[in-house]
């Protein structure tokens, strides 16, 4: 019987040059340990404010120790690996990057955007102080304008080459909001509207955009996350729902090195929505505590099942000769974005008239819609007989 698992490789049989924007995260380790096994070249771009932290940078230097050791099974590695100093924040860093890879390689053939860090605050709590304020802006920086720069900087030598493919790692969040997570869904779907409409420019030079979405926290407990100060109208006792905050301070809860301070809780007796009223002030709620910087400290086994996932997806779809626009990675993300559209597509036919009415002259396309969603209402077989 044919084995069904998973290859544990890439599966194309040509040697491909990668640049990662952002390689170390546990992720991106996983990823460049299995191209490299697989006989491709990987540029490394390490973010300086990362590669400063030891606990953050020591699974790469791992990595790097095994390229440069004896064993048969790292055998050329270290050939095969190039590292620079570059977190995208400038074009000027990109392109150098850029040159250096193509000066080394001689190539570039699949550029990955896998930079990313998440802001965790509802909409009020990151309005509350210029310090706030500025993680707004920050968020943008890391997700979309730092990869945007490494995008702009490679499309000369993709063109150039007449081929090449540019893969965004983003998440489910391009499709899901999330409370809490407003700014990140933001600067997500930035991204994905970035490169949705990129596709279309260059494709006639032959070169592939893809977007890649895993679940949320495939990225989330990989990278760094921040904490903005909590206000107590958002406070859990309030809404008794499960927050993304409360889901990712019990997973940094169950490391010692990583546990958060006791979250938030508002007064026993809130105030009454008349007592509000009367209160109501112009000035923003000043938030309680400091933001707060966290990397997950997952066990290895913990990340390589995390991740295993979405790096498969990766190598499969790196370089195909046909790959997907957009690949949502796991039956749980898939089924999520499923429900999503579904919602979509009822709430639009819901409303079809009220898009019509303002059509300034009947047309077919007008008569079409509405026949169409009289053709869904008469397939409707109703409850079934007995």
């Amino acid at each position: 019987m044919a084995d069904s698992s998973p290859p544990s490789a890439a599966t194309h049989n040509s040697p491909r040059t990668w640049l990662l924007t952002a390689a170390l995260s546990p992720l991106a380790v996983r990823l460049t340990r299995q191209l490299l096994a697989h006989g491709d070249y990987v540029v490394a771009c390490l973010p300086p404010h990362e590669i400063e932290d030891d606990d953050r940078s020591a699974e790469f230097r791992e990595l790097i120790s095994e390229c440069k050791s004896a064993r048969k099974d790292r055998e050329g590695w270290k050939n095969r690996i190039r590292s620079i100093r570059c977190d995208g924040r400038a074009i000027s860093g990109c392109g150098a990057a850029i040159d250096e890879a193509v000066q080394v390689f001689g190539r570039i053939d699949i550029l990955l955007c896998c930079k990313s860090e998440a802001v965790i605050g509802t909409v009020e709590e990151l309005s509350n102080t210029p310090g706030t304020q500025n993680l707004v802006r920050d968020q943008f920086e890391t997700i979309f304008f730092s990869q945007v720069n490494f995008i702009k900087a490679a499309l000369p030598v993709f063109r150039a080459q007449h081929t090449g493919h540019i893969i965004a790692l983003t998440s489910i969040g391009g499709h899901i909001g999330t409370p809490g997570m407003s700014i990140y869904t933001a600067a997500t779907w930035a991204l994905e509207g970035f490169c949705d409409s990129l596709a279309y420019e260059v494709a006639p030079f032959n070169v592939k955009v893809s977007i890649v979405q895993p679940n949320k926290e495939i990225q989330s407990l990989t990278n760094r996350i921040t904490f903005v100060p909590q206000i107590p109208a958002y406070a859990p006792n309030y809404n008794p729902a499960p927050s993304v905050r409360d889901m990712l301070v019990n997973v940094l809860n169950t490391n010692p090195d990583t546990a958060m301070p006791p979250t938030l809780e508002a007064p026993e007796s809130p105030t009454t929505p008349e007592g509000e009223l009367q209160s109501i002030s112009l000035e923003p709620e000043v938030g309680v505590g400091e933001i707060l910087h966290r990397y997950p400290a997952l066990s290895h086994a913990s990340l390589d099942k995390l991740v295993a996932e979405t790096v498969h997806a990766l190598t499969a779809i790196g370089g195909h000769e046909n790959p997907p626009s957009r690949h949502i990675v796991g039956t749980e993300g898939a089924l999520a974005v499923q429900e999503k559209l579904k919602t979509v597509v009822e709430e639009m036919e819901d409303f079809v008239d009220a898009s019509l009415a303002v059509d300034i002259f009947d047309s077919e396309l007008n008569q079409e819609a509405r026949e169409g969603k009289a053709t869904i209402g008469s397939q409707d077989p109703g409850p079934a007989s007995t």
